[in-house]
């Protein structure tokens, strides 16, 4: 059966991490494949993330996410080289194409698209990673304080993933057990979207039936807000009256201390994000397609390619304290 694509907690130095690291860390790989635009470049960093999900145990989930990007990043090569028009370098002729003009197809439109399908895909690989070893709930917890009803739709539709993941399988297994067999081709994944859909619906009103009689629509509190602020931090009562009751009975806990792949990961964010920023800058990483390409390949270049996949890995290498 196929793993779904949503958190769960494991043995690695990623999960250890408190939640507001991992998801700096992953912020900071999105900007390095932003910065980034030398082929070699992007390629070191999608390498390093793949071998970064290996080591967070989720080799698999990348692995199968890879394969689904190509569907997304193998239009946008060929797009590219039909579309574009700046290069000089023409390695087919396809003649008068209508209102699209010569179909000139150049070496440095191919070579641009290419680098625009790496950047996707590394970013497709980020936040593949950051879904799967970042713990939601922790995360949203974080941002409770600055926007609550933010805070706990997010939370809802996350938890909302898996269940629909779940739902799907199941719908396709009776599919399948039906004495004329499930129906082929694309009248058999709109019966099945169509079913899923139905359920996600109703447990949607189920869901919105619940919160309203957990107080969360009717009572308000001093500022307007509605009474789920208050039961959300206090647990006692609603509005006003359970804000107050939820700072009496309320229990501090101690703050939780950062631990040694708190300090790795953080450490890696800064460094990941600074390479990226000084290879753009000092133009050991630079890239111009149009109208020829101009891709340098020397010291500069080697030594970022080698020191991005190192400062990905590295906080990976600490096994100790990982432990669920």
């Amino acid at each position: 059966m196929n793993r779904a694509l949503f958190y769960r907690r494991l043995p690695s130095p990623l999960h250890a991490a408190r939640a507001g690291v991992g998801a700096l860390w992953a912020a900071a790989l999105g900007a390095a494949a932003l910065l980034l635009y030398h082929p070699l470049a992007l390629l070191a960093l999608g390498l390093a993330l793949l071998g970064a999900g290996v080591a967070a145990g989720v080799g698999h989930e990348l692995r199968r996410t890879l394969r689904t990007a190509l569907m997304v990043v193998l239009p946008i090569v060929v797009i590219n080289v039909l579309v574009a028009r700046d290069g000089l370098t023409v390695f087919a002729r396809l003649g008068d194409l209508g209102p699209f003009g010569q179909g000139n197809l150049t070496v440095e439109a191919l070579v641009y698209g290419v680098v625009i399908a790496l950047k996707v895909t590394v970013l497709i690989l980020v936040t593949t990673l950051a879904s799967l070893t970042v713990d939601p709930d922790e995360l949203l917890a974080l941002l409770r304080r600055l926007a609550f009803r933010s805070a706990l739709t997010a939370s809802l539709a996350t938890r909302m993933v898996p269940v629909l993941a779940a739902d799907s399988q199941r719908l396709a297994e009776a599919q399948r057990t039906r004495p004329e067999g499930p129906a082929r081709g694309a009248r058999g994944r709109v019966a099945l979207f169509a079913a899923v859909l139905g359920g996600s619906l109703d447990r949607a009103m189920d869901v919105a039936a619940t919160l309203e009689l957990r107080g969360f629509a009717a009572a308000t509190d001093s500022r307007g807000q509605g009474g789920g602020r208050g039961l959300g931090r206090g647990g006692q009562g609603l509005g006003r009256s359970g804000r107050r009751g939820g700072r009496r009975g309320r229990v501090r806990r101690p703050a939780r201390p950062w631990s040694r792949h708190d300090l790795a990961f953080a450490a890696s964010a800064v460094a990941v994000f600074a390479l990226a920023l000084a290879g753009r800058l000092s133009g050991v990483a630079s890239f111009d397609a149009y109208p020829q390409l101009h891709m340098p390949l020397d010291v500069g270049t080697l030594v970022l390619c080698l020191a991005l996949p190192l400062a990905v890995l590295l906080p990976m290498c600490d096994r100790r304290g990982i432990e669920p």
